[in-house]
């Protein structure tokens, strides 16, 4: 298999590759590899938060305004110390496909869960455990998850006063799209789901006397439908496999959509809605690995600050750091803008967060220092640390690991690195820099690579 092509396979289903590792692959098949993917995700490991200080909590407790205000604290400090682990996690991921489509999902079935760590961190594993699995049993239990319940007011729906929130996401959102139900398919899907709730652990509950037993009428079918039962119809129709498809393709292939090679995704896909089999139909496809589709996806800011960590590994010095750094690129984990999620594509750059992501590079590994501002809407590079107008503003400050660099990129001299660094297309004032930078020391140069607008692209 080339070596671009097993480039561009790790930056979509990861977040790059190292030299050593990129070499010792070239020699396999595109299945082999391919294989080997899948088999290297097979394992599920849950991110787990420490729940000791729940541990002798009773539902009771919840009655008192106190003790209610005191764990919502105590949780929404772990909600916060989840989203470095899940960061971590991604920086430094085992099982790294299964990681990247836990990503995907996030920003799929968008739910949020601020003051409840439990209800929080069930999500999140639940969208890493199900990432491979069959989609409509994923969507079953996406509509049982005490967070999404919550995020999407389910728990408020009840026969007496239906409300058709989750509803209308699920078949706007989730499933079908804008525009392939009605207004009435709204409303009978809401009184199917009425009664879903869940117990203080988040464990599912159906409310029985606040279920509607009533006979609804939903996508031309009537019968006494359950919440799964609206699920197994909504999927029913083709339209779901090929909303599915083209949101996988947006993300995985390419922004600009191939209508043919989504039809043939969503041939594959309507059959079982096997996700697996369907990502390894999109990885094993000749078109995949199409020119038009290398070097032409903006990174999310996850995916660049992953994408560094690969070819120079750091750590932030102090926890919260990772979190302002998320901040400042326009993507906090578990802390999506709503329910649609966060917009991709060119929407991940603005004028603000091209500068930012420019000058990051140097930032994480060249022991630059960076301020943010409460408001968020300016940065500035500091050299004078002692100026009291700075004594407010937060610095970043990481560990760098340049031993491992030197290992994986010893062979690579500065002009092979530009190829291994950049997968699109060489801007012309770009490349006369760079040759023009070409004998500087490999690490100032790697720096240099990643600062430029080429690296904003995978």
């Amino acid at each position: 298999m080339k070596s671009a092509h097993i480039q561009h396979l790790y930056n979509r289903i990861g977040f790059g590759i190292t030299p050593l590792k990129l070499e010792r692959l070239s020699k396999k098949s595109k299945h082999e590899i391919v294989d080997d993917i899948f088999i290297n995700s097979a394992t599920i490991t849950p991110i787990k938060a420490d729940l000791s200080f729940l541990k002798d909590i009773k539902p009771g407790d919840l009655k008192d305004k106190e003790k209610r205000q005191e764990i919502r604290i105590k949780s929404r400090k772990k909600v916060q110390k989840f989203s470095v682990s899940w960061m971590e996690r991604i920086l430094n991921p085992t099982e790294v496909f299964r990681e990247k489509m836990t990503l995907f999902w996030a920003n799929h079935f968008v739910s949020e869960s601020r003051n409840n760590i439990l209800f929080t961190q069930n999500y999140n594993n639940l969208l890493r455990e199900n990432a491979f699995g069959n989609f409509k049993d994923f969507t079953k239990k996406i509509a049982k998850d005490a967070s999404m319940l919550g995020y999407l007011n389910n728990k408020q729906n009840r026969k007496k006063s239906p409300n058709e929130n989750f509803a209308r996401e699920l078949m706007e959102l989730f499933t079908l799209g804008q525009g392939n139900y009605t207004e009435t398919d709204i409303k009978e899907s809401a009184r199917a789901f009425t009664g879903y709730s869940h117990n203080f652990r988040g464990q599912f509950v159906m409310r029985k006397n606040h279920h509607d037993e009533n006979e609804k009428t939903f996508f031309g079918k009537t019968g006494n439908f359950t919440g799964d039962d609206i699920i197994d119809i909504i999927l029913d129709q083709e339209q779901c496999a090929k909303f599915i498809s083209e949101k996988i393709y947006r993300y995985f292939v390419n922004e600009n959509i191939n209508k043919n090679h989504v039809a043939e995704m969503t041939a594959i896909f309507y059959k079982n809605y096997d996700i697996e089999k369907l990502m390894r139909f999109v990885l094993l496809s000749d078109w995949f690995y199409d020119d038009e589709n290398i070097g032409t996806k903006i990174k999310s800011p996850m995916e660049f600050l992953a994408g560094i960590h690969t070819i120079v590994p750091y750590d932030f010095e102090k926890p919260k750091q990772a979190i302002l750094v998320q901040r400042l690129l326009g993507q906090t984990l578990l802390r999506p803008p709503n329910v649609a999620g966060w917009k991709t594509g060119r929407n991940w750059i603005d004028s603000n967060t091209l500068v930012r992501r420019l000058r990051l590079p140097s930032i994480l590994l060249n022991n630059a220092e960076i301020t943010y501002s409460d408001t968020g809407d300016e940065e500035t590079m500091v050299t004078n640390l002692s100026a009291k107008k700075l004594k407010r503003k937060a610095f970043i400050r990481t560990k760098t690991d340049w031993s491992s660099f030197e290992k994986n990129y010893e062979k690579i001299d500065n002009k092979n690195l530009i190829t291994q660094v950049l997968s699109s297309k060489i801007n012309p004032g770009t490349e006369k820099l760079l040759l023009e930078n070409i004998n500087i020391p490999k690490k100032d140069f790697c720096i240099q690579l990643m600062s430029t607008p080429e690296y904003q692209l995978c």
